[in-house]
């Protein structure tokens, strides 16, 4: 299946990708279009675009909204959700450490990738890692 998305991916897009890829559609194929751009392409599943189905909802991040849509109930990804929450959307208050480094590293993973789908397959490891990690603190989730 093919998704689409705006260019430019950030913290939140990579993870939603991440997310298809793993959970969802291991045969993903990802387009990026530039942020505005209509009419989005046929065919494609978009998501983190303003006004779709799989964006932002309730003041959470779309990986969140992913989560509920797909009914993946796993305490890692819940953990991951609010990371990319914190990370991703406006936040009184900051619970996730690891929020505002996975945003930096996010960012600078666009800035040395030659465009988003490498910058998305670079990412994977970013989020296999924390994932892991995350899992590995059983108390922690």
């Amino acid at each position: 299946m093919k998704w689409v998305t705006w260019e430019q991916v950030g913290v939140d897009r990579m993870a939603c990708a991440w997310l298809i890829k793993k959970y969802i559609d291991p045969q993903a194929e990802f387009l990026f279009v530039p942020a505005g751009h209509k009419p989005l392409p046929e065919g494609a599943e978009p998501f983190d675009i303003p006004g779709v189905p799989l964006f932002h909802h309730r003041g959470h991040c779309t990986f969140y909204t992913m989560l509920r849509e797909y009914d993946l109930h796993d305490p890692v990804l819940e953990r991951i959700a609010r990371v990319v929450d914190e990370a991703d959307t406006v936040q009184d208050v900051m619970l996730e450490p690891a929020a505002t480094g996975l945003d930096v590293i996010c960012q600078g993973m666009r800035l040395v990738s030659p465009d988003d789908q490498v910058a998305l397959e670079r990412g994977r490891l970013v989020y296999d890692a924390l994932y892991a990690q995350f899992a590995s603190e059983p108390t922690q989730v």
